[in-house]
């Protein structure tokens, strides 16, 4: 290891810690997604100018779903469990499927999916880099 590489090292946070604090922004976006979600159900706002008891029932019982598993990962993931990576995981390929696939009925949203892809892909290289250094020490 060359003393330029030792003195990045040094001057950034573990890559554990970033791992975290990544997870926990994460989490505050869902509790976001949660709570607009959970608007939509009681009524104080609409989507798309449709309150919830207009919508398809298709659109009804995602936003149920969304609320829920929106709000389950949240807390998994500010508390950096493993079970709540699975839940966020779970989340995101099902509004891919959504927006892939029955794209008919939900519409289509490429830079949504991307988004949400690239999320993933930033998750998977942060725990590789933790561990990976957690490896080292």
């Amino acid at each position: 290891m060359t003393p330029e590489e030792t003195e990045t090292e040094r001057s950034r946070p573990p890559w554990r810690d970033i791992l975290v604090w990544y997870m926990r922004l994460l989490a505050i976006h869902l509790i976001g997604a949660g709570i607009i979600h959970w608007g939509r159900i009681v009524g104080y706002s609409q989507w798309r100018g449709l309150w919830i008891w207009e919508m398809p029932v298709e659109w009804q019982t995602v936003t149920a779903f969304f609320a829920v598993i929106d709000l389950v990962a949240a807390v998994g993931l500010w508390l950096t469990v493993s079970w709540g990576v699975v839940i966020w995981l779970v989340r995101v390929l099902t509004q891919v499927v959504m927006h892939a696939i029955f794209w008919d009925t939900f519409g289509k949203r490429p830079w949504e999916i991307t988004f949400l892809l690239t999320t993933v892909v930033i998750y998977f290289v942060l725990t590789w880099l933790a561990e990976r250094e957690r490896q080292r020490e």
